[in-house]
């Protein structure tokens, strides 16, 4: 079990380019406070975050 998992927090990393995304896939991005490629940001693990992750897989992976 990681550091992350016992905390309640995920970790998501931006793996592709919004460019040329629907605007409601650009702003899910932005939501999840993500704004250039390879960057991690860490997240509470709540079922919103979930959603918006689920949304976008082809742009955003959950780091472990």
């Amino acid at each position: 079990m990681t550091k992350a998992k016992k905390t309640g927090m995920i970790k998501v990393k931006m793996i592709g380019s919004v460019i040329g995304c629907p605007r409601d896939q650009r702003e899910t991005v932005r939501g999840l406070g993500l704004r250039r490629l390879q960057q991690v940001v860490e997240r509470p693990d709540t079922p919103q975050v979930r959603g918006m992750v689920e949304k976008i897989p082809h742009l955003v992976a959950v780091v472990e």
